[in-house]
């Protein structure tokens, strides 16, 4: 009986110290490798990770898409809601023109704060169209989305800008870089499902083109289509 009370102490005792270690500045994560196998692992080693034993982020593992863009309209207190809406109707604007399901919600989060501050009445969160000579606006925030994601598709990426820099040298060509370099953290965020994370592991040179949907450029009934 003593042997087993002992055991059952040091088991709690290591608990706590592993929660303990957890909170700390390495951020440990519990990762699986392809052959689904459990392992600790810190922030700073989940790139090297991803490489070598080909580690999943929550993106790569399930589609949890649409949930992941809702957790980051929810952790920044977006008055798009329910974020769960919003979040599929995100994915599936960016599956219908093909490209990263975070490129939008992540120039949202530059541009207006997700949505936060916009001219009044104009449900434009991008910023697109906004310049001296007046404000573009739409009937409803999924408009906007869909006028946004149709001509960054055509104008930007067909072009051949596939990162925030390049994105950036058009979409707002006075920036000095901070633009580019906010939009790669929140989709370092995203990616990562974790704002902590974002801000540690964001990289310079987003691949827009990364997470695509394989329903690109069909159509698709949603209520993202019902403007």
């Amino acid at each position: 009986m003593l042997v087993w009370f002992t055991c059952c102490i040091g088991s709690v005792i290591a608990g706590v110290i592993t929660f303990y270690l957890a909170k700390q500045d390495n951020y440990p994560l519990l990762t699986l490798n392809n052959a689904g196998e459990e392992r600790l692992a810190s922030a700073e080693q989940l790139p090297e990770l991803e490489q070598t034993e080909g580690m999943g982020t929550i993106l790569e593992t399930s589609d949890a898409r649409a949930q992941i863009v809702a957790n980051f309209l929810t952790r920044h207190d977006s008055p798009l809601k329910p974020a769960e809406y919003y979040g599929q109707v995100f994915v599936e604007i960016a599956d219908r023109y093909g490209m990263d399901f975070r490129l939008l919600p992540a120039i949202a989060m530059q541009e207006s704060n997700l949505c936060k501050s916009i001219p009044e009445g104009s449900y434009n969160c991008l910023g697109f169209g906004i310049h001296k000579r007046g404000t573009l606006g739409f009937e409803n925030y999924e408009a906007g989305f869909e006028r946004a994601g149709r001509e960054i598709k055509q104008n930007y990426i067909d072009q051949g800008r596939t990162t925030p820099e390049q994105i950036m040298q058009k979409y707002t060509p006075s920036s000095n870089g901070s633009w580019a370099a906010s939009v790669n953290q929140w989709m370092a965020e995203m990616r990562y499902d974790d704002r902590q994370l974002g801000r540690e592991l964001k990289q310079p040179g987003a691949n827009v083109m990364e997470f695509v949907g394989e329903v690109a450029g069909e159509s698709t009934t949603s209520a993202a289509t019902e403007l």
